[in-house]
């Protein structure tokens, strides 16, 4: 697809979405974007998209779908584990630059690429790390776990996945960073019933919305669970 048929997918799409217009310089971010994603993977495994074509709607707006739940209280601090090529954290990382978004990969080229991807667009507010949740803290904690409720504000106030398997998995890799206000997010296809019902006691769902990217013809749920008090 040329690049002016990408740009008018994505502003169509995110229009249908989200009811509202795609700024421009908002557009030509992702877009450069997806021009870096193409270019590296046709070198590395980044993504298993590997039809440019299918890469706004099974990447950019697939990514954006979780914007309204973002909304509410945008968080000043996005943990984004597993980012892989940098979903969905670099695109909302673009439409959200007063967020501060850490993309957390323990595959070196993965990194490379968004440490590339930073350069080339300028994002300021993107930090790419190489470790793994279960072993990752913050610098200034690297020391410790942080003594909640006073966790310094830089602490991620939200961490999202989109490609953990399993629901229990993802809470419990992440438990050392939950506070008593985490969101955890996880983007998942069907909705995942049963793995809600092996998550464990310390953790609750509260609530499922189901996500309508423009362009795919398959289930799409956002899954927003935090500590039980």
């Amino acid at each position: 697809m040329a690049e002016s048929g990408r740009a008018e997918e994505l502003l169509a799409g995110y229009r249908v979405m989200l009811g509202e217009e795609l700024v421009a310089e908002r557009c030509e971010l992702l877009l450069a974007y997806l021009d870096l994603l193409v270019h590296w993977n046709r070198s590395y495994n980044l993504t298993a998209v590997r039809d440019p074509a299918q890469m706004v709607s099974r990447h950019l707006l697939d990514s954006l779908a979780v914007l309204p739940w973002l909304e509410a209280q945008t968080p000043a601090h996005l943990l984004d584990a597993g980012t892989g090529a940098g979903l969905p954290g670099v695109p909302l990382a673009i439409m959200r630059p007063g967020m501060h978004v850490t993309l957390l990969d323990s595959a070196g080229k993965k990194i490379r690429f968004l440490r590339h991807v930073k350069r080339e667009l300028g994002l300021d507010n993107i930090s790419p790390v190489q470790d793994r949740l279960e072993e990752f803290l913050p610098p200034e904690l690297s020391s410790g776990p942080p003594d909640f409720p006073s966790a310094p504000p830089d602490f991620p106030s939200a961490i999202i996945s989109r490609a953990f398997s399993e629901l229990a998995q993802f809470a419990a890799a992440a438990r050392h960073l939950l506070g008593p206000d985490t969101k955890l997010l996880a983007m998942k296809g069907r909705r995942p019933d049963a793995e809600m019902a092996r998550l464990p006691a310390w953790i609750r769902v509260d609530r499922v919305e189901k996500l309508s990217p423009p362009g795919l013809h398959e289930e799409r749920h956002l899954v927003i669970m935090s500590l039980t008090a």
